[in-house]
């Protein structure tokens, strides 16, 4: 009698692994192009030189997420992962950027640098995971989801509620006109009012697929509205070729490599913490071997990014979300969305057409999505002893109120080293650093896997 297959490793019809790497791919598309086009227009590169480093990095998103997806050649988590560049290295190379000598070509020498540093690194990190029982993970999770309710709001309201523009050589900041408008807040609503009602009453693949049919529901709405635009679609090239180092070859200097080292610690410490929350989401345990893997394909991805003409990667945690929304947790689903984000890099006319869905509509399925992430730690934290030790609620508090700092106050610590801001500015960072330190503390160091974690949420649901 064969064994039963894990439902991560279930490899579903064609069709359906079609469908859902699709619907993968619009919950991630935004932030997989916001870094591309913030660095390109910070570097004031053409028109045409920014669409293709958007080219480049949907190629290069596709591969990395292939990797993780599948594991080859030991790197990889296999499990339902989509990766994308991290929003974590967006300040250290704005300021690699505006220096002369460095310049774009000096950000991909420390990018390979970073990703050559975590393919190293890798194992020593994945030792740290007797540093994460329950109470840690569970309040870790928990921020990962407050962190991108932020992104999920900011999608709702049309964008970013300011720009930041140079005028008359001085940085201001300018009010986004399109913010909070009454139509993308209707399309919002909408777009979550779809998903709701089709987990509610949808049946089988239907409500599999719910996120998917709001988005679509929510740009036909947008489109009907006159509020999607297809101008990029027309004027975008059918077929473009990635070619490594497109833009010349990348220099080397120690500064931005150690800067970028130090981005690919953040990475991986926020990777981490995205595995366990797709461990407890899909049941599968993960242990320090498989933990390596993942990490590792952290920095293989980084590497080829910095081969493909763009930027670090990292396990995006838009989409584990969606994988607590759908329950669909095989992993060849996020291997077809790889497969669609390649085909997207070779063909720029379709990829503006993805591109073209409004944030508004993304913003509907954002806020369901973060939010089953941040519900997803509260759960873990309900099979955590409380009642019999006291300390750990002084664990998640304090925890909490850190991880809460660069979200409620970005300037807080400006004070600070610049060298530092790139530890400082991730909230999900901040809060593993001390929940890890006051358990330590508190608690001493436990031999703890994710098995634990998977056990005390089955605890939890017991109750």
């Amino acid at each position: 009698m064969s064994e039963a297959v894990n439902p991560v490793d279930e490899v579903l019809p064609a069709p359906k692994l079609f469908v859902l790497g699709l619907q993968h791919v619009l919950v991630m598309y935004a932030g997989a192009v916001a870094v591309p086009l913030i660095i390109g227009r910070a570097l004031k590169l053409s028109p045409e030189e920014v669409a293709f480093l958007i080219s480049a990095d949907l190629f290069a998103c596709g591969i990395a997420t292939l990797v993780q997806s599948l594991g080859i050649f030991g790197v990889g988590i296999r499990m339902p992962v989509m990766m994308g560049v991290t929003f974590a290295s967006v300040g250290p190379m704005l300021a690699m950027a505006a220096s002369p000598e460095i310049g774009l070509l000096g950000i991909y020498g420390s990018v390979i640098a970073a990703g050559l540093f975590g393919i190293v690194a890798a194992p020593f990190v994945s030792r740290l995971l007797p540093l994460f029982p329950p109470v840690v993970t569970g309040t870790i999770i928990m921020i990962i989801g407050i962190s991108l309710m932020r992104v999920g709001i900011n999608w709702a309201g049309g964008g970013l509620p300011f720009f930041t523009q140079t005028i008359e050589g001085k940085v201001v900041q300018v009010a986004n006109p399109n913010y909070g408008q009454l139509a993308g807040l209707g399309i919002s609503l909408f777009v979550m009012v779809v998903i709701l009602t089709l987990i509610r009453w949808g049946k089988g693949f239907v409500a599999n697929v719910a996120v998917l049919l709001g988005i679509i529901a929510g740009a036909v709405l947008a489109s009907s509205l006159g509020l999607m635009n297809f101008d990029k679609v027309a004027k975008a090239a059918w077929v473009d070729v990635i070619l490594p180092f497109h833009f010349g070859t990348p220099t080397f200097h120690l500064v931005p490599i150690v800067t970028m080292c130090i981005v690919m610690v953040v990475v991986m410490i926020e990777s981490t913490g995205m595995f366990l929350a797709l461990s407890e989401i899909t049941g599968k345990p993960v242990d320090q071997k498989a933990l390596s893997r993942g990490l590792r394909a952290d920095g293989v991805g980084t590497l080829i990014g910095g081969i493909f003409n763009t930027f670090p990667y990292t396990s995006f945690s838009q989409n584990v979300g969606l994988v607590g929304v759908t329950g669909v947790r095989s992993r060849w689903v996020t291997v077809a969305g790889g497969a669609i984000m390649v085909v997207l890099g070779l063909l720029p006319k379709m990829a503006a057409l993805v591109e073209a869905v409004p944030q508004v509509v993304l913003g509907g399925a954002g806020l369901v999505m973060f939010g089953m992430v941040a519900a997803t730690g509260a759960r873990i934290l309900t099979g955590v002893d409380f009642k019999e030790n006291r300390y750990n609620l002084f664990i998640v508090a304090v925890s909490v109120g850190f991880g809460m700092i660069p979200l409620v106050s970005p300037n807080f610590f400006k004070a600070l080293p610049h060298e530092l801001h790139p530890l400082l500015e991730s909230g999900i960072l901040l809060c593993a650093i001390v929940a890890v330190l006051l358990n330590v503390f508190f608690n001493g160091v436990k031999k703890a896997s994710t098995a634990d974690i998977v056990a005390a949420a089955k605890q939890a649901e017991a109750h």
